[in-house]
């Protein structure tokens, strides 16, 4: 019998509205008027800043939530009338999935086979192709707790494929993942959509990926922006697009910060050296003597065009760019501020840092790059004297950490993947705490939670729970409270990751600001481009340093004959793949 919908819609959705209660009795429209289609057999994409309401689109479509109005159906199904026939035919993956970390690949596998009442059958005929997709057959045994963050990403997409979908719905299935385990799920979705004829409906705070997509739908505030294909939003950012080149003593960075300023600029970001700047309609200004040269645009581009108009820029108000700190690190600019030498921590059999040695001078920002599982986290926590070091020499601000932990903390500030904030406590009984953590009292204390609630524009939110804010909220939050304290050094830890441009282009003036006035950065983040704003790089694998230097310096090992201007993701690959070819053993052991 032929399917009347084969040719249709795989989702209509019709001015749908979604009101969530806020604290204080306020009324948050999640979803606000939204209308849109995805196509079968089609790449569908919701891209947005934080809170524009991805998820919550995404979780109507599940049939975990009904709309407060308008009408919606997928696959052909009224999803408020009947959502487990919704359920009972797609693939859903969240944001964080249930994985089971005592359960071992296998195991987790069979779970969601008996959850899903998969036959013993469709399991023999199913589980090869799962393994073969996702390459998690040599890892059957390994429990999902210590897989790498890509490798559980991918068992969680294999959990959610043990039966066959007429519809994959996947909220920021890369998120937190490196540069390889993104390229392998992105073949794995590709090959979903383009040989088995999955239509596949994903949110993604990658704007790369977006341009890959068939159809994008742009949401802002619970609106529709742009519904339409990729080329839609490219077009809004054509002629408008250029890269400007900063003077021989000039850090990328900060010329970035400069011509944000400027009038007429919508956006620009560090790129190969160069800072790539986007004009508003009409801002055909000379950006301040620079010799701007016109470059293809992209949907980056588009998308920042898109939302200029609405959102609210975080540093509209110069506070990003202008960022004062009380008392500023003393010292000299050549001073070396962080030295590990021959670092090396062990778990039981198993080495997670390999005999790692780098320095770092004062006011530098440097990056520490790598694949999920490559010992960054475990570095940063040495760094930090969360974790003792199994051997090697750690010194922070010319003390040993090992001999004077105490004195050295004070001295540093941490942001962690998780952000670390007390999800049941407001933004100030947060800031509170911290303050009250690093030794703040009385007038002090008061000054620097003002100082932080000022400099980071948190009074909108300032009673809103830590648990409940939007994420470039928590990760704005948690800058602050790292930073109460005024510490000499600043560790990062994946700080941006899930977060939107706008968001990351907020941190990242910040960031600069901070190093402006001394603040030494250690940062290790996923956004490849993020890189960029490093004065100096090291490539981590297997708990090992691959490669160090500078950005150019790290670009220039990307460079092939079939690539003679690589980008900083196209160099972290062909340093990690050629590092991996010539030690295969090694690694598998």
């Amino acid at each position: 019998m032929t399917d009347p919908l084969a040719n249709g819609p795989v989702i209509i959705g019709r001015g749908l509205r979604k009101f969530f209660r806020g604290q204080a009795k306020t009324i948050i429209r999640a979803l606000d008027d939204v209308s849109f289609e995805a196509a079968r057999g089609t790449l569908t994409a919701l891209v947005g800043p934080d809170g524009a309401g991805k998820t919550t689109l995404i979780r109507l479509m599940a049939g975990l939530m009904s709309a407060d109005e308008g009408e919606l159906t997928v696959l052909g199904v009224d999803v408020k009338a009947n959502p487990q026939a919704i359920q009972d035919r797609i693939g859903y993956m969240p944001q964080r999935f249930g994985l089971y970390d005592d359960l071992s690949v296998q195991e987790n596998l069979d779970l969601y086979a008996d959850l899903h009442g998969v036959s013993a059958a469709d399991r023999r005929g199913r589980y090869p192709k799962l393994m073969e997709m996702t390459a998690l057959g040599p890892f059957t045994r390994r429990l999902a707790g210590k897989l790498s963050g890509g490798m559980k990403q991918k068992l969680g997409l294999a959990c959610t494929l043990v039966r066959s979908p007429d519809l994959l719905l996947l909220d920021e299935p890369t998120v937190g993942v490196d540069p390889l385990s993104r390229r392998e799920l992105w073949g794995i979705i590709n090959g979903l959509v383009r040989d088995e004829g999955v239509p596949v409906l994903l949110s993604t705070s990658y704007l790369d990926e977006a341009a890959r997509c068939d159809h994008v739908v742009v949401l802002h505030r619970g609106k529709v922006l742009s519904d339409g294909p990729p080329s839609n939003v490219i077009e809004l950012a054509e002629g408008r697009a250029f890269t400007v080149k900063p003077t021989e003593d000039q850090a990328p960075r900060e010329l970035q910060a400069r011509v944000l300023g400027e009038p007429g600029v919508v956006d620009a970001s560090p790129e190969a050296g160069l800072v790539r700047v986007v004009r508003r309609k009409g801002g055909s200004g000379a950006l301040a003597g620079l010799r701007p040269l016109p470059t293809p645009a992209r949907f980056e581009d588009g998308f920042m065009m898109l939302l200029q108009p609405t959102a609210d820029r975080a540093g509209s108000g110069n506070l990003a760019t202008d960022m004062k700190l009380d008392h500023p690190p003393a010292g000299d600019r050549n001073d070396t501020v962080v030295q590990v030498n021959d670092l090396l921590k062990r778990f039981g059999d198993f080495v997670a840092v390999d005999h790692v040695s780098f320095e770092v001078r004062r006011g530098e920002i440097f990056g520490l790059l790598g694949p999920n599982g490559a010992g960054k986290t475990t570095t940063f926590r040495m760094l930090c004297g969360l974790l003792n070091a199994t051997s090697g020499d750690l010194k922070i601000g010319g003390a040993d950490l090992r001999r004077s932990p105490v004195s050295v903390r004070q001295k540093i500030g941490y942001v962690a993947q998780k952000f670390s904030l007390y999800a049941q406590l407001s933004v100030t009984e947060n800031l509170d705490f911290f303050a009250s953590a690093y030794g703040l009292h009385g007038l002090r204390r008061r000054q620097r939670i003002d100082w932080a609630m000022a400099q980071f524009e948190l009074g909108p939110v300032a009673g809103q729970l830590s648990g409940l804010l939007p994420g470039g909220y928590k990760q704005r939050l948690a800058t602050a409270a790292a930073l109460l304290h005024e510490p000499d050094i600043l560790f990062l830890d994946e700080a941006t990751s899930g977060a939107d441009p706008l968001a990351r282009r907020e941190f990242w003036q910040r960031i600069t600001a901070l190093a402006q006035q001394g603040v030494t950065v250690i940062v290790t983040t996923h956004f490849m481009v993020e890189a960029e704003y490093c004065d100096r790089i090291a490539i981590l694998d297997s708990g090992r340093i691959l490669a160090q230097g500078s950005p150019s310096e790290i670009r220039a090992r990307g460079v092939t004959a079939a690539n003679a201007q690589p980008t900083m993701e196209d160099a972290f690959i062909t340093v990690i793949e050629a590092a991996r070819a010539n030690a295969p053993q090694e690694r598998a052991a």
